[in-house]
């Protein structure tokens, strides 16, 4: 959310938990259509952190291959997303706000002026 307010105060508009291109199930976390370019904020424990991520004891087994399912996952959405000409952007949801919105911002105006 605050990364989207901060997107949103600079004067971007975007659509929000956008479906993935061919994969109804799969949604951008943040999406500006127009210029394809797709973000999403990956939370530590979810998606493995290398930074912060450490599994839990119990029932480690199901929780280490539901993690790895996922990080696989989101490799495969960049990959679909990035084959379909997105521009695919990932941030932690540890990382500093304003250098991720400025990163986007960035971004989106490339895109757009290269259009």
């Amino acid at each position: 959310m605050q990364l989207r307010r901060l997107l949103h105060a600079a004067g971007l508009r975007y659509r929000v938990h956008w479906p993935v291109p061919g994969v109804r199930r799969r949604r951008i976390d943040i999406a500006f259509t127009r210029t394809k370019v797709a973000v999403f904020v990956d939370g530590c424990f979810w998606h493995r952190c290398p930074e912060h991520y450490s599994g839990p004891e119990a029932n480690r087994e199901f929780w280490d291959s539901k993690i790895r399912m996922n990080a696989e996952r989101d490799a495969d959405t960049t990959s679909l997303l990035v084959d379909a000409g997105w521009l695919v952007l990932r941030f932690w949801e540890h990382d500093d706000l304003g250098r991720a919105a400025a990163s986007v911002e960035v971004a989106v105006h490339n895109r757009a002026a290269s259009s």
